[in-house]
C-alpha cells in the first residue's frame, strides 16, 4: 500500500504519524514537505473531500495568520492556504484507503 504524508519534519505529530507510517508493514510511504512542494489548491480540496473535513477544519488556527481568515468561506481558506502553506494543518496522509487529517497520529491507522 501507498501512503503520501504531507510532512512538516519540525512537528512533533507529524514526526509521529510518519514513524506509524514507517513502522507499518507493506507500507510504501511517500513524503512531502509541504512547506517546501505545497499541495495546490485543487489537490487540497480534494484530500479534504476524501479526508470528509472541510477547509476550516484543515486550517492551522495557531498561526497568526489564520486569525484574518475567521469570518471568510472555503475557497478563500483554500486560496490563502495556497499562499501561505504554514495555514495548513498537519499533516495529512492520503492512502487508497482515503485521507486523515492526522491529530492525534494514531489517527492514520484509520486508512491503513
Amino acid at each position: 500500500m501507498k501512503a503520501t504524508i504531507w510532512h512538516n519534519p519540525r512537528c512533533g505529530t507529524s514526526r509521529n504519524t510518519l514513524a506509524i507510517l514507517e513502522g507499518t508493514p507493506g507500507v510504501e510511504v511517500e513524503v512531502i514537505e509541504y512547506l517546501k512542494t505545497p499541495p495546490s489548491r485543487e489537490t487540497l480540496a480534494a484530500l479534504y473531500a476524501r479526508a470528509g473535513i472541510g477547509p476550516r477544519d484543515g486550517l492551522r488556527r495557531k498561526e497568526p495568520a489564520a486569525a484574518a481568515l475567521a469570518d471568510a468561506g472555503d475557497a478563500a481558506i483554500l486560496d490563502a492556504m495556497v499562499a501561505d502553506p504554514i495555514l495548513i494543518e498537519r499533516p495529512l496522509v492520503e492512502t487508497e484507503k482515503g485521507a486523515r487529517l492526522c491529530r492525534p497520529a494514531e489517527k492514520v491507522r484509520e486508512i491503513l
